[in-house]
């Protein structure tokens, strides 16, 4: 999706009378069937907040297309929609009109394969920078099942759930309109306000393990005003480059991949005459840390469903989304488990020695000082990376749900560059508050908080596959609809858990955060409705809910 502004209602109006994309079967007539956003446009019509997205919007009919224009639209490919992670299903479909253009005065720029796999990357993971805690909680045999098993349980089921959802709905709002569509823009809001709230919180640990990583180095910036002063460096800086383009965010964190990888790769040759396979099936269930070790699995392997909310400035998102994902998820377990597999193998066993930072003293026994300053170095590229996907995958939020009437108008105001102004200095101000907290207490409120918005995917993703059967998209997880349900239980039962070992500090907290929420949304509905605030939904979006009365786009399996 090219990005666009909200503000010319005037051209809004001009154009609602050029053709949605809509597209209908080959031989059926589904008339007053249902169909989710990103199924059925509305005219192209802009209208307010409570207007589209509160209601169900009556569509127009779509226009026949003429006889010979529609023998050559039939004349498409037909296979079967079963299909594996990163294919696009071919399915066939009779295509009415086309989208009208988007509007000009912005880039174009858009993210492919490659940048997009690294966003993912450092979206999720970053490499093995904090995954050490995991040896420290429950010994190397159970930190390395927990890094082969949390995947199948977790990271899979959530990457197929964004592959399929994202490409259903391929723009900024990401998650925020799934929820929406499913269950209404009420609970939408709250997804919107729980996901963001906790990329922020989780944005706020990367300045600090940046300096964490540093202070051996560079004692000055390990407390006090010096520390504070370098936080707010970093973020600046870092927050610059999400204001100049998401494409040159995207290129920077292929770079910073490679080079917080590359050392890792140069101890594991290193290490290979000093493995001892015995190492590894050291365990005492016992002498387990379940919370710290569920939270530092949880944490380093969650996070998939982030990238959704750069759909709309990915390039062909129906085929770019699902395949970047499973790149993405390869390279994640690799990038957590050879490492895991170096220094737990390599070394004596101390398990107290097992915390933040602790490869770099790994690599210094097995290849020496220069070895750990390239540890060092790398942790902190990592950090940076993983700031600067982070901050643009919460800003584009802001801007997807502006871009819904979910926030004020202003949020949707993009930069020269393309970027989501307003979006980005929320996001950076939040990591500025959040930023004197401890690494422990960030990561307890951000698990809590992302259990939350991970439960109403779930639900809204279950309730999709009910009651929108038929719409389009172009990936879907080869399951039905009871398999759906199936695949959502384990990872729903790893939630619970990880709510049960929670603090009860970290719950009143969250909780009271979840309550802010709450309450936000009937307070900018009463701003909207008094006119104290401007709210303007995108004409280029289709409606949220939609009732599609006369045709409406359906997926033919």
């Amino acid at each position: 999706m090219v990005p666009k502004t909200k503000n010319d209602l005037s051209l809004d109006s001009a154009r609602s009378d050029e053709a949605s994309s809509i597209k209908v079967p080959k031989t059926q007539d589904l008339s007053d069937a249902s169909a989710p956003a990103g199924v059925v446009a509305n005219g192209g019509r802009a209208q307010t907040g409570s207007q589209q997205v509160a209601a169900a919007a009556d569509i127009s009919t779509a226009p026949k297309p003429q006889e010979g224009e529609d023998e050559k639209l039939r004349n498409t490919t037909n296979r079967q929609a079963a299909i594996a992670m990163g294919e696009y299903d071919g399915s066939e479909y009779v295509v009415i009109n086309e989208v009208p253009p988007p509007r000009a005065g912005h880039s174009s720029r858009k993210v492919s394969v490659l940048p997009l796999v690294f966003l993912i990357f450092y979206e999720v993971s970053g490499g093995p920078f904090g995954v050490e805690d995991s040896v420290n909680a429950a010994g190397p045999l159970l930190a390395l099942l927990g890094f082969l098993a949390f995947p199948f349980i977790w990271s899979i089921p959530e990457a197929l759930i964004t592959a399929e959802m994202g490409t259903m709905f391929p723009e900024n709002s990401g998650y925020v309109v799934w929820v929406s569509s499913a269950l209404g823009p009420f609970w939408g809001f709250q997804q919107g306000w729980v996901k963001w709230l906790s990329g922020v919180i989780d944005n706020a640990l990367y300045p600090v393990l940046f300096l964490d990583y540093l202070k051996s180095g560079f004692p000055a910036v390990g407390h006090g005003f010096p520390r504070v002063l370098a936080v707010l460096a970093l973020t600046i800086v870092l927050t610059y480059m999400n204001y100049r383009g998401l494409t040159i965010v995207g290129w920077v964190a292929i770079l910073l991949g490679i080079s917080s990888l590359l050392p890792f790769a140069v101890m594991g040759l290193i290490s290979i005459p000093k493995l001892r396979p015995g190492r590894w099936f050291v365990a005492d269930i016992h002498h387990v840390d379940w919370n710290l070790y569920l939270n530092t699995l949880f944490w380093n392997l969650n996070y998939w469903d982030s990238i959704s909310t750069l759909a709309g400035e990915v390039e062909n998102p129906k085929k770019t989304l699902p395949k970047s994902l499973f790149y993405a998820v390869i390279l994640v377990v690799v990038s957590y488990f050879i490492p895991l597999l170096v220094g737990t193998g390599a070394v004596p066993l101390q398990r107290d020695k097992w915390t933040d930072g602790y490869f770099s003293d790994i690599a210094k026994m097995l290849g020496g000082v220069w070895l750990r300053w390239w540890i060092q170095a790398a942790a902190a590229m990592s950090n940076m990376g993983m700031f600067v996907a982070e901050m643009s995958s919460d800003s584009f939020q802001l801007l997807g749900m502006a871009e819904r009437g979910m926030l004020p108008e202003f949020f949707a105001k993009r930069s020269r560059y393309g970027t989501p102004l307003i979006g980005i200095l929320f996001s950076a101000s939040g990591v500025f508050l959040l930023s004197w907290m401890s690494f422990q207490e960030i990561v307890a409120a951000e698990n809590f908080l992302y259990c939350f918005g991970m439960i109403l995917e779930f639900i809204a993703f279950v309730r999709l596959r009910y009651k929108y059967p038929n719409a389009s998209r172009p990936y879907k997880i080869p399951v039905g609809n009871i398999g759906s349900i199936l695949m959502c239980t384990p990872p729903t039962i790893l939630i619970c858990a990880v709510l049960a070992f929670s603090s009860l500090k970290v719950m009143i907290v969250s909780l009271i955060a979840v309550v802010i929420g709450l309450v936000m949304h009937p307070c900018l509905k009463h701003f909207e409705k008094k006119r104290w605030m401007k709210f303007s939904i995108s004409s280029d979006l289709p409606d949220i809910q939609a009732t599609a009365r006369e045709s409406t786009e359906t997926f033919i399996a």
